[in-house]
């Protein structure tokens, strides 16, 4: 998520009450995600296992609980609460505001794009031309479709990401600020779920088809001409490569990628990357090959 316009270190460690380490006009320009971070963002981190990967990553800023050595180039915000403070930048930059109207204002929708009744469309959404969008469907704040793309009813584009820290009080929910974003000829079915990105873009590419109840988590980037059947649940920060197919009822475990070209089978449970231009099946998926002669294996271990 990129803020409005180009902010000094000082003045985003006085909006939170951090302290800084580094240049007070030191460059800031947004703040995201460890896995789509860019020079200029601000990652936050909150656990020693972890501290390496963020203070390495492309962020120029680290918004981190313990003051550690500074890597050149870069900048730190220390606080006693990372996750709290990274939510306090969404609610400044990104702050929930009730809807006024059915479809706001502000939605800029193409040519030739029909909207059934009782659709939601929220502000800054952009639809482009001779698209269908059936009854009740929600499209959240700034998320984007492309042309010639169809939802179908009761489909909610650009819902929150499930994404909580465990306090001792409760689960506590890390503020969405992201989008959704459904490229040219994109097809969702009924009762679909895409979930915004927490600070980046869930994207799904040209021409990929989703089924009915399908669940494709925050930050997930779904490529060109995939095919997703029903009841198929996507966690987050997943990277699915052009021409997938997954059938239904398949899961995959948060941040793995599949190659280009994979199939995997019904009810299969990935946990795992998956290489590309190969059939996979069983929970955990593996080649279907293989689980095949497993199974005819244990049919003769029973005969016996």
């Amino acid at each position: 998520m990129k803020f409005p316009r180009k902010y000094a270190l000082s003045e985003i460690a006085a909006l939170i009450g951090a302290e800084m380490v580094g240049p007070e006009d030191f460059p800031v320009h947004g703040i995201n995600e460890i896995h789509v971070v860019e020079p200029g963002d601000i990652v936050f981190v909150d656990h020693p296992k972890y501290y390496d990967k963020a203070l390495q990553s492309a962020a120029t800023i680290v918004l981190i609980n313990k003051e550690v050595p500074c890597p050149a180039g870069k900048a730190l915000l220390i606080s006693d609460d990372p996750f709290r403070d990274f939510n306090q930048l969404t609610n400044h930059f990104q702050p929930f505001r009730p809807a006024d109207a059915t479809i706001d204002p502000s939605a800029i929708i193409g040519e030739g794009t029909v909207i059934q009744p009782n659709v939601v469309i929220g502000r800054g959404v952009q639809i482009g031309r001779n698209c269908r969008i059936h009854s009740n469907v929600v499209i959240q704040d700034r998320c984007i479709l492309g042309d010639d793309v169809i939802v179908q009813s009761g489909t909610v584009i650009g819902s929150d990401a499930f994404y909580y820290k465990n306090r001792p009080d409760g689960y506590d929910r890390l503020i969405s600020g992201g989008r959704a974003i459904l490229e040219d000829g994109v097809e969702i079915g009924a009762l679909c779920t895409i979930d915004r990105g927490v600070s980046g873009d869930t994207r799904i590419g040209a021409g990929s088809k989703l089924d009915n109840q399908v669940q494709v988590g925050h930050d997930t980037v779904l490529g060109r001409k995939c095919l997703v059947a029903s009841q198929t649940g996507i966690a987050g920060c997943v990277v699915i490569e052009d021409e997938v197919t997954l059938w239904g009822q398949v899961g995959v475990i948060s941040g793995i990628r599949i190659g280009k070209g994979a199939i995997v089978l019904a009810q299969a449970g990935i946990s795992k990357s998956l290489e590309g231009g190969k059939t996979y099946f069983g929970s955990p998926a593996e080649e279907a090959r293989f689980q095949m002669k497993q199974i005819a294996m244990l049919k003769q271990i029973t005969k016996g």
